[in-house]
């Protein structure tokens, strides 16, 4: 599946705290995502809702003019995307009753801020599907809903980590993506070690994918730097 197109949905923020609204935006800036509206409390997110008509929200629970599960509740009245609380209150009470007002997910503050891309991601990808699947490379094509190379007539599976590999690379297509993201993205935050795995990993992504993977034409080494892919 095409990441692009999630990267275009419009997200509304909101949490009364400024110096977290502004980490959260810069964290929602920087992974790629153009369209983020910003609120400090109820009432100016029921305004910029019915404005900027949001296809996701991160919400905090505890807000100056009420809170956040008064807050979805409005909004549900005005569509019904998802929506992420991301809040300091971590009890059980208050988790269940954002998943009962029909959150999607509940996180609690302090966090990462790979998890909260993480768990904004899959709630996008979870809601929103892309019409064409098929990602076109010169010589295959990339069908990552169901993890699979078309390449010949013939559809040749994608282990866990190509696919995650492919995907990394397929969100920074034309870029150049460093060795060291890429092993992140394979093996976690400890990626220290990994190189030559990740040289395996990337020369039989190419024999899936390219029709002569000793001369690649789609997935392309740049010395001392990294990898990076190449549409048709």
């Amino acid at each position: 599946m095409s990441f692009d197109f999630l990267k275009k949905k419009r997200i509304l923020l909101v949490d009364d705290e400024p110096e977290l609204l502004n980490l959260v935006l810069s964290i929602l800036k920087e992974d790629g995502f153009e369209q983020v509206r910003t609120a400090g409390s109820l009432e100016e997110a029921v305004s910029a809702a019915k404005s900027f008509d949001p296809e996701f929200a991160i919400l905090d629970v505890m807000l100056p003019d009420g809170s956040g599960f008064d807050l979805l509740q409005k909004l549900r009245q005005l569509s019904d995307f998802p929506v992420l609380f991301l809040t300091a209150r971590g009890e059980e009470d208050d988790k269940f009753r954002g998943f009962g007002l029909g959150a999607d997910d509940y996180m609690v503050k302090p966090f990462l801020p790979r998890e909260l891309l993480f768990r904004v991601n899959a709630i996008l990808r979870r809601t929103y599907k892309e019409e064409n699947p098929l990602v076109k490379l010169q010589n295959s094509e990339i069908d990552f809903q169901r993890a699979e190379v078309v390449k010949d007539g013939k559809r040749i599976p994608l282990t866990a980590k190509e696919h995650a590999l492919l995907s990394a690379l397929y969100r920074n297509a034309g870029r150049i993506v460093t060795i060291d993201a890429l092993c992140e993205t394979a093996w976690g935050d400890n990626p220290f070690g990994y190189e030559n795995s990740l040289m395996a990993h990337i020369r039989r992504i190419r024999e899936k994918i390219e029709a002569n993977p000793s001369r690649p034409v789609s997935l392309i080494t740049v010395k001392g730097l990294g990898y990076k892919l190449l549409l048709h």
